[in-house]
């Protein structure tokens, strides 16, 4: 099998001297992923690896940057090379938790231009060690399981074969987030620990995304049920597209009734 390093030595790499770093943030419930950073470009994902708690990088070292998909992938997206290291100043902004993060390590990390060619292509098996999101290369060689031949997000799927977890929502192709944007409509949630359902709509701020992403922030959406009900795990799925704002409340109305809703599910209004 190819493997990372042999593809590291090829372009005259040696590496002893590369770390794999795999960013996947479990605080992006909300606001972008790392790899939503990366599809969106303008540095931001560049900064946020900059900003660091700790200090896991050393100056000199170059690090082999991947990101996490949103079909769990770990896809390589740049070679960089850490000039230095400095503490933020007030105004340092993390895209990921969009939190003030004065006083943290801030590295002056600069991109390189070897490797360009693999960047967004090149996906590696990271193995079971997800925790150790910074790794010697030398001392753990990744397995290569694919190199693409384009750069691609997958297509959003439909809205009858749409469906994710509330709590990974961030994680939604940008793609897909614009869609969703773009339409009212009738969802469903159901609550993963007891499979009950609960029916909505949205026609607000940002359509169907910003009501999605409510429940995100909120575990609830101002549901007096579903905060009674506290922390679930819930999946949504569209049921319909609503093209106008008066026919929505009829729509959602009549998907109450074809599920039994509120006698057997989790819409108590």
């Amino acid at each position: 099998m190819l493997t990372f390093n042999a593809v590291l030595r090829h372009e005259g790499i040696d590496p002893k001297s590369v770390r794999l770093v795999r960013h996947q943030d479990n605080r992006s419930s909300v606001n972008c992923t790392p790899y939503n950073l990366w599809c969106a470009g303008g540095g931001r994902l560049e900064t946020y690896q900059r900003i660091q708690s700790r200090k896991p990088f050393t100056v000199g070292d170059l690090l082999a940057t991947f990101v996490v998909t949103p079909a769990k992938d770990t896809l390589f997206i740049g070679l960089y090379h850490v000039d230095g290291i400095g503490i933020a100043p007030a105004g340092t902004i993390d895209p990921v938790i969009q939190a003030d993060r004065e006083g943290m390590n801030l590295y002056d990390i600069s991109r390189e231009g070897r490797l360009s060619d693999y960047a967004g292509h090149l996906l590696v098996d990271w193995g079971k060690g997800f925790l150790a999101w910074v790794q010697r290369a030398d001392k753990n060689d990744k397995g290569v399981l694919e190199i693409r031949k384009e750069i691609r997000e997958e297509p959003f799927p439909g809205f009858t074969q749409f469906y994710w977890d509330i709590d990974q929502i961030a994680a939604v192709p940008l793609r897909w987030q614009e869609v969703l944007r773009s339409v009212k409509g009738v969802y469903l949630l159901v609550c993963k620990e007891t499979g009950k359902q609960y029916v909505g709509s949205a026609k607000g701020d940002d359509n169907l995304w910003g009501r999605f992403l409510d429940y995100a922030r909120t575990g609830h959406g101002g549901n007096v049920e579903l905060k009674r009900r506290g922390s679930k795990g819930y999946q949504v799925t569209v049921l319909e597209v609503v093209n106008s704002d008066t026919g929505i409340e009829r729509t959602e109305e009549a998907w109450k009734k074809k599920l039994i809703a509120r006698q057997f599910g989790l819409n108590k209004n």
